[in-house]
């Protein structure tokens, strides 16, 4: 096995794992800043009317908003490892609250764009300390399933985000958004502070951030499986960024049918961690990846055929295969995230931080690349063939990095494993990791 099973001891820990309470924590914890992200993309426009200033300085509370979100993630994992899950979490969300009510009294826009960004900064705190918390609570083969559950939730809300922004700016104006942000994060924290219990144990093992990083990026099984995750999250990135060029400027089609397209795939995605919730108590985690990558490798090969043959000039041809290619991602996305925070469950923070910080800082030079290849071709080549690329490597991780996990470990090499690491009976699992590697 990879890294330390862990089960929590306890028939109350057990009784927190299985309640719904905990679910709905989780998908809250989650979805508090990427839905607070999505919720005021519908009111760019009024808020650069509104300030006199032009549409890419308004831009800047989106895109400043991302980078909050990746530096707060390498900074809230480690800490979680070290003080714990609960007190970084509402000191996160309590952070959030605080920057809401500046942004709810901004009264330039560059005020507006700071308090978003320290928004995000407490608010991605339940992005990366959910996946730790679903590392304490649950054993290796549930975890990609836990994961798969809280994402599958998380996508209802954020499919209706944009809406629900929209709504609010035409009814009561853009302050409204926000209004109903800084609400929301309030009520989560209290929500929190009221029902979660600290699930991180032994937090007297944890190394600190640099030994606890230095032990998982020496460790292949984890490298492998974070850049199998980080980079299967690029596919999104990609295609969101390329996908409205290539709909509106080359197939001459409306901003609201890419809408509609683009959408399509948020629900296959939606989908995929449906199906991946179902397979996940069959099938080990390696060969949901497996298959997932399989599936991803073969659609998006399928797109890059279409885009050679002329036919993905229309939309049905080219969302029709990427929603496959959707699906299958969802498995890697999710197992591989697994895979990665199974490593070391003593430092699941600071993987899930690391994990988080590499995907959205990767995603945003994708996404703007994604724009570029879009932006300035006459057909869907360019884009397909990056995408075809980026499952190629993301194949490659699991094929090259990752360590098979297929040998047979007889009671001797356990033995000899345990000599070599002396820790009695707590190494055990950790003893079979490095015999079986």
């Amino acid at each position: 096995m990879h890294g330390v099973m862990g089960r929590p001891p306890g028939a109350a820990t057990n009784n927190i794992a299985t309640s719904k309470i905990m679910l709905l924590m989780l998908v809250v914890m989650t979805g508090v800043a990427p839905i607070s992200l999505y919720m005021l993309v519908p009111a760019l426009p009024v808020l650069a009317t509104t300030f006199g200033r032009d549409i890419s300085i308004a831009q800047m509370t989106v895109s400043l908003y991302m980078v909050g979100i990746a530096c707060s993630q390498l900074v809230m994992g480690p800490l979680s490892d070290k003080f714990g899950r609960r007190p970084v979490l509402l000191a996160g969300l309590g952070l959030m609250v605080l920057a809401g009510v500046g942004s709810v009294f901004a009264q330039t826009l560059p005020q507006l764009i700071a308090a978003r960004f320290v928004q995000a900064l407490g608010g991605a705190s339940g992005m990366v300390i959910s996946r730790a918390i679903i590392r304490d609570l649950y054993p290796r083969e549930r975890v990609g399933a836990m994961i798969s559950l809280v994402v599958a939730a998380l996508m209802i809300a954020q499919m209706v985000s944009p809406l629900t922004g929209g709504l609010l700016e035409t009814a009561f104006g853009w302050r409204a958004i926000l209004y109903l942000i800084t609400g929301a994060s309030l009520a989560i924290t209290i929500f929190i502070a009221l029902a979660l219990p600290e699930t991180r144990r032994d937090r007297a093992k944890s190394g600190g951030f640099r030994g606890d990083i230095g032990k998982l990026i020496t460790d292949r099984a984890f490298v492998g499986y974070m850049l199998c995750q980080v980079l299967a999250s690029q596919i999104i990135f990609a295609f969101a960024g390329g996908g409205p060029y290539i709909v509106v400027t080359q197939m001459g089609r409306s901003s609201a049918e890419y809408g509609a397209w683009f959408a399509t795939t948020g629900f296959a995605y939606l989908v995929g961690n449906l199906l991946c919730v179902r397979f996940a108590p069959r099938h080990s985690l390696e060969g949901l990846i497996w298959f997932g990558l399989a599936l991803q490798l073969g659609a998006s090969l399928s797109n890059l055929i279409w885009s050679f043959a002329g036919l993905n000039q229309a939309p049905l041809w080219l969302f029709g295969t990427q929603m496959i290619v959707m699906v299958a991602n969802a498995f890697v996305m999710a197992n591989s995230a697994a895979g990665a925070i199974s490593i070391r469950p003593e430092a699941a923070g600071t993987a899930s931080g690391a994990m988080g910080f590499l995907q959205q800082g990767i995603g945003s030079l994708v996404s703007q690349s994604g724009a570029y290849l879009g932006g300035h071709s006459t057909t869907t080549l360019p884009l397909t063939a990056a995408i075809f690329a980026i499952s190629i490597a993301c194949a490659c991780t699991m094929i090259f990095i990752v360590p098979r996990r297929n040998v047979v470990v007889s009671e001797k090499l356990i033995e000899q494993a345990e000599e070599d690491r002396p820790g009695g009976h707590c190494e055990r699992s950790e003893a079979i990791h490095t015999a079986a590697s």
